[in-house]
């Protein structure tokens, strides 16, 4: 009979000994060598008819060594199907010297495996997080920006013969020259495209009035304002604060001259940006277009805040893991085979990733945060429509639900729908148990505060 033993051997770090007698397999090996005997060809001889002898010495040892591993393998499925310890990942196998498997001399053989338990730990809890919500406050400097830029971006561009004005942005060739405006050799020779107040006043002199393929010679810390001579000095491969370069001469070939006509403010424009809405005046354009910016931050904010959420549960809850198991699982559990030294690198993240998984799928159970076949539906609903959004989807919507139907058959789509859902009412849920204090902050600083995981 076969037996099974369970030995702790460190911090959550269990061992699983299965012995197995020559009952356990002996009789399945025998049955599993007469069914290979009638099927086996070999020259010489008619199927069926090959000595048993023969086979025995031929495939013996191979199948008897499969049939010992696959009875201690449901030994230990059966084991830990009846005893459910928590375990991570799969049990490791220890090494087996399979050597000693004789199939002329079957005995009682004995597997170990290593399994590593997860810990039981409290959660964070999160009326004591310190959390603060950074509110950006949306000014009306913020909207007329967003307004100028939008106007530039709906705008053409023109083409105008000769360069007549501040705004031209100009293509130019940058050609390494001596200050007579003698080409040097190998010098430089780039294009890069500049606006024409970027310039020094006096340049912007010299510039106008030129047309497409004029040369005039340049020396760039004389020609460029020092925060756009940094610029220009990148562009060309330099250091944005090397002196000597700066110093140098170029002609400058003009490629291009470009102007951007500015949209103008007025109706057709209010109703491309906002389509199907009743937006007529710049006063309601400005005023949606604020609502809109205030939503965006808003969601900045709250970001920032599960951000905040996730750090202080993560760092917050204590959990012990049997990290020489999980080390050595690494290194021969995962797809790929590791080194000991990546798996100790590789480690740190794992195992914090590891422990979000183990933190938040607590908070999902013990707070029923579960994410209906339904939501799932409407959530892909809202998706589609959204995908669809700017075309007129007709009255007749019938097809809609089919092709969620479809969307719905693909496991990796529902999988990430579903993550995405659980994680909303994770932190929803979480945001709700805390009382953030408010602090307003400019929108730069907010941004300087996202982490990505």
């Amino acid at each position: 009979m076969a037996t099974v033993a369970r030995d702790n051997i460190g911090l959550l770090n269990d061992k699983i000994t299965i012995t197995v007698s020559k009952e356990d397999y002996f009789p399945t090996f025998e049955k599993k060598l007469k069914e290979y005997s009638k099927t086996v060809n070999m020259p010489g001889f008619r199927k069926g008819m090959v000595p048993a002898g023969m086979i025995k010495k031929m495939y013996g040892p191979s199948i008897f060594t499969d049939e010992v591993l696959k009875t201690v393998e449901k030994q230990l499925y059966t084991y830990l199907d009846s005893e459910k310890p928590a375990i991570f990942a799969q049990p490791l196998a220890l090494d087996a010297d399979l050597r000693s498997l004789d199939v002329n001399n079957p005995t009682d053989y004995e597997f170990g495996f290593e399994i590593g338990l997860k810990p039981e730990f409290d959660i964070a809890p999160l009326d004591k997080a310190k959390i603060t919500l950074h509110k950006v406050k949306v000014s009306d400097e913020m909207v007329e920006e967003e307004v100028s830029n939008m106007l530039v971006k709906g705008g053409k561009m023109n083409e105008p013969e000769t360069i007549d004005n501040e705004e031209n942005v100009l293509n130019v060739l940058f050609t390494e020259c001596d200050k007579e405006g003698a080409i040097i050799a190998d010098g430089i020779n780039k294009e890069s495209s500049v606006i024409l107040k970027y310039f020094t006043a006096a340049t912007q002199k010299q510039l106008i009035g030129k047309k497409k393929d004029d040369i005039q010679v340049i020396q760039l810390s004389k020609a460029l304002e020092a925060d756009k001579l940094e610029a220009i000095l990148l562009d060309l491969g330099f250091e944005k604060d090397d002196k000597v370069a700066a110093k140098k001469f170029f002609q400058l070939t003009i490629v291009k001259i470009a102007l951007v006509e500015k949209r103008e403010l007025n109706e057709e424009f209010f109703k491309e940006v906002f389509p199907g809405t009743a937006v007529a005046t710049e006063e309601e354009f400005r005023k949606k277009l604020k609502e809109e910016i205030e939503q965006y931050w808003e969601g900045q904010s709250r970001n920032q805040l599960h951000d905040q959420l996730y750090h202080y549960l993560l760092d917050d809850t204590k959990i012990e893991f049997p990290a020489e198991f999980l080390k050595r699982w690494l290194q021969t559990g995962s797809e790929e085979r590791k080194t000991a030294q990546q798996a100790e690198e590789e480690y740190p993240t794992f195992s914090s990733q590891l422990k979000w998984t183990l933190i938040s799928d607590k908070l999902i159970r013990e707070n029923n945060l579960q994410v209906t076949p339904e939501e799932l539906k409407a959530s892909m609903k809202t998706e589609v429509m959204r995908y669809f959004g700017t075309m007129s989807l007709g009255d007749d919507t019938s097809w809609l639900d089919s092709y969620v139907e479809q969307m719905m058959k693909d496991e990796k789509q529902v999988d990430a729908s579903y993550r995405r859902m659980v994680t909303d009412k994770l932190f929803k849920y979480a945001e709700s148990q805390v009382k953030p204090k408010e602090k307003l902050v400019t929108s730069d600083e907010l941004t300087g505060m996202q982490h990505h995981h």
